[in-house]
């Protein structure tokens, strides 16, 4: 059951993000971007990323991507190694597309790997670092054939040229796992990677996102934190002013080496930190999903080309110069940066949930809405009103027509002048002996007994109940169960009694009335008599005698079979309240399994405020079922092409009703206009939803985009754990992408406007799907990270150990702080 809601709610979710997304606007970045990913364990971010660029900008098919690693591919990708990564072989690169909807393919996006040579010490942990990076320079052929991956990566940028508004810089945002052993030739990567590009780019901007994630080192976290730390000593080298670099790095076809150069200068524009436990200590429910969303708004945000449009004008962008200036130390020492990142859209999980449980109360109020029937109809509806149950009897008991033939019976000899003295009971005695009485009996009521057993009456009454709840009379299931209860004044189980005991006296009464005549005289009998004609007169009593004794007897029989009948129905109509009581709960039941799914959706969905969904989607729903009822008629959605009969439903149980109940519910219901709404116009509907006056549950507009103001903050903390006491200077920037000109970001760029010390920006695009919020924090040094206090005594107690880290000399590295 749970399974089946929780599928119907994603379905309609996926289905409900790619119809809203159709009319959002897409970013275009303003000059070309590759991403390089180092080390295997960035290889589960490459995905990802690619599948975020390519849904939010328009020219992401000239977004390259490329992955150094040993090896560890994904499936689809074509590894290449040394020499053998020539021109050819990274055309081979893993190609992610989609179709159009007449199927022809979109832009492709493209991504190379290139693996490194195996390390003959891959396995000794404790020279691992030292010796990938000695390696590295001693394969002469795996660093050419990085060369000319790098440069073929080049030459295939260009060919997306016309997509760019400009092709003087290239951004390369660099991309590595802060315990990755491959992370120790970063700088020979980046800038044989920069000195190619800078062939064909008057400038290259590069950053770095340096991933933590803390989760998966919980097996290994002595070695992988000083693995850690020893690449963040390695990063506060990288990021100092006066680094420097050179190294015979470029390498021709013909095997002769060039100077790869760097002059002192921090090596990245920025560095990027960011963690799968924010600053609070929480760990990310979506683990590193989060940190993918932030790279790919990061580097929108640095290199996004600007709108023609005046929302550019006033609505604060990012200024990378004025970012970094902020940052930087008064010693001119370069901060770090994390940051955080939140969104909000349709809650359509929980609205598809909230609309299911909202059209299951509805039929369920439909089906309590029973006739204003008085007791006659409803014993009609039973078939239990007398007529019926006379006529039901009469079926039962054998027809006059052998009473006639009783007439025929042999007779003992004996003169009328000796019957008429005789009472009628004597007067049968001496005609026919025990005869009559067995001959009735047998014929009558023994056969009578037989059918009525046969008829099952209860059996019988439960199948025209079924067939009667089929028909648009009104009656349901509830009404059943109502009527059934002999607790309730005016059931139909206290008229059945009450008939019970009115034909109980009748039939004694006419008992009585039948003994008393069988004491009365022969002679005072009103038949036919004719003096001196003894045998005519016999003749005559005894025609007499039949048709008016034993036609009361089997008026009597037919009495008693008509209380034997009302008696098995108010035994089966116990066990019908039983039944039907049952299946009451049975929907109730359902019906708080569909609330407590709704409201548990509603509670869990951290990414949207839950605030009026249930009121409002009530309120909607109901609508909806109206608007379908007049169109089509009273009673629609019990038709066969809708729900059909719950009796039959509930036979198969509830799981087959719930499934119907969903079908029903997409298809008449959550493909309504009135349920196609931009995530800004579901939002305000939701605000003004009309309620009672009391019922505090319910927000206004104002404290609707209050709370979502503040959910969107709070989901946006900062990636990141710091030691606050140790952070010197802290600098915030944050900046709202969405819609410039609806009435959340009015409110969210006036609100805190007085008290703020942070800047605030918003990123225009025209969408309809929802708004997304990027915290940026910079400021801080790795002394402040708590992955980098932590990690330090393990660092410490390695290398006393005898590990070494390090491919360049410990000497040229930072002191510890």
């Amino acid at each position: 059951m749970d399974q089946l809601m929780q599928r119907f709610a994603a379905d309609y979710a996926a289905d409900q993000d790619k119809l809203s997304g159709k009319g959002d606007d897409q970013s275009s970045i303003h000059y070309p971007a590759v991403f390089l990913f180092i080390g295997d364990k960035s290889a589960g971010a490459i995905e990802p990323i690619m599948k975020i660029n390519h849904g939010k900008w328009d020219n992401s098919a000239g977004v390259m991507y490329f992955h150094v690693g040993t090896g560890a591919v994904e499936p689809g990708a074509a590894p290449q190694s040394g020499a053998s990564a020539k021109l050819d072989a990274l055309n081979g690169g893993l190609r992610l597309g989609q179709e159009n909807p007449d199927g022809s393919p979109q832009s492709e996006l493209r991504l190379s790997r290139f693996v490194m040579a195996p390390c003959p010490a891959a396995n000794d942990a404790k020279t691992l670092r030292k010796e990938l990076y000695q390696s590295f320079y001693r394969n002469e052929e795996q660093l050419y054939g990085l060369n000319c991956a790098l440069r073929q990566l080049s030459y295939n940028i260009a060919d997306y040229g016309r997509l760019y508004s400009s092709f003087d810089r290239i951004h390369l945002s660099v991309i590595t796992r802060v315990d990755d052993p491959l992370n120790v030739f970063i700088p020979e990567i980046t800038l044989l990677a920069k000195s190619i590009f800078s062939q064909s780019f008057k400038s290259v901007q590069m950053d770095l996102y340096v991933l933590i994630s803390e989760r998966e080192q919980m097996e290994a976290f002595g070695y992988g934190s000083s693995a850690g730390v020893a690449f963040l000593r390695e990063l506060d080298l990288m990021q100092s002013p006066d680094f420097s670099f050179s190294a015979k790095l470029h390498v021709t076809e013909d095997g002769l080496s060039i100077p790869v150069t760097h002059h002192s200068a921090p090596l990245f524009d920025l560095v990027y930190v960011l963690s799968d436990k924010n600053e609070r200590g929480i760990s990310a429910a979506s683990g590193m999903q989060g940190n993918n969303e932030i790279i790919c708004h990061l580097s929108l945000l640095k290199n996004r080309k600007q709108k023609e449009n005046h929302y550019e004008m006033n609505t604060g962008g990012y200024n990378n110069t004025s970012f970094k200036n902020n940052i930087m130390a008064e010693s001119g020492r370069q901060g770090y940066v994390s940051a955080g990142f939140s969104h909000v859209k349709r809650p359509n999980e929980s609205i598809a949930l909230a609309v299911l449980y909202h059209f299951y109360s509805g039929l369920l109020r439909r089906m309590r809405r029973l006739p204003d029937w008085g007791m006659k109809e409803k014993l009609s509806f039973f078939g239990l009103d007398p007529a019926s149950v006379t006529e039901r009897a009469g079926r039962i008991v054998p027809d006059g027509a052998k009473i006639a033939e009783m007439t025929g019976m042999m007779t003992h000899p004996v003169s009328y002048s000796s019957l008429k003295r005789m009472t009628i009971r004597e007067a049968e005695e001496a005609l026919f002996g025990g005869g009559c009485e067995a001959y009735f009996h047998g014929n009558y009521v023994q056969e009578a007994a037989h059918r009525l057993q046969k008829l099952e009456a209860g059996e019988g009454l439960r199948d025209w109940i079924r067939t009667r709840l089929n028909e648009s009379s009104g009656a349901s299931i509830f009404g059943i169960a109502e009527w059934t209860d002999e607790r309730n004044a005016g059931s139909v189980l206290e008229a059945v009694q009450s008939r019970i005991r009115d034909l109980s006296a009748h039939l004694d009464s006419e008992r009585t009335q039948l003994a008393g005549y069988y004491e009365e005289r022969v002679e005072e009998q009103p038949f036919p008599k004719r003096p001196l004609m003894e045998k005519h007169n016999v003749r005559s009593f005894i025609r007499y005698f039949f048709e008016t004794v034993y036609q009361r007897k089997l008026e009597l029989l037919l009495l008693e079979t008509e209380l034997g009948l009302y008696r098995h129905y108010e035994v089966e109509l116990e066990r019908v309240h039983s039944e039907y009581k049952q299946k009451v709960l049975v929907l109730e039941e359902l019906q708080d399994t569909l609330l407590n799914t709704a409201r548990a959706s509603i509670r869990t969905a951290d990414d949207y405020i839950g605030q009026n969904i249930m009121e409002y989607y009530g309120v909607v729903t109901e609508e909806l079922m109206c608007d379908v009822e007049s169109r089509r008629g009273e009673g629609i959605f019990f038709d066969e092409r809708y729900m059909g009969s719950f009796t039959e439903l509930l036979d198969e149980g509830r799981k087959r009703i719930l499934a119907r109940l969903i079908e029903v519910c997409r298809k008449e219901l959550l493909e309504a206009d009135a349920l196609d709404q931009t995530f800004e116009e579901e939002l305000l509907n939701r605000a003004n939803v009309t309620t009672d006056y009391n019922n505090r549950q319910v927000l206004s507009k104002e404290e609707l985009f209050k709370k979502l103001y503040r959910t969107l903050e709070e989901n946006a903390v900062i990636n990141v754990r710091l030691l606050e006491y140790t952070q010197e200077h802290r600098y915030e920037e944050k900046y709202f992408f969405g819609d410039a000109e609806s009435e959340f970001i009015r409110y969210a760029k006036s609100a805190d406007e007085t008290s703020r010390i942070y800047k605030l920006g918003v990123v225009h695009e025209k969408r309809s799907s929802g708004v997304e919020k990027l915290n940026m924090m910079g400021g801080f040094h790795l002394e402040d990270l708590m992955y980098y206090r932590n990690g330090r005594v393990y660092y410490e107690t390695y290398v006393q150990n005898g590990y070494e880290f390090h491919g360049i000399e410990t000497e040229r590295l930072p002191e510890l702080r």
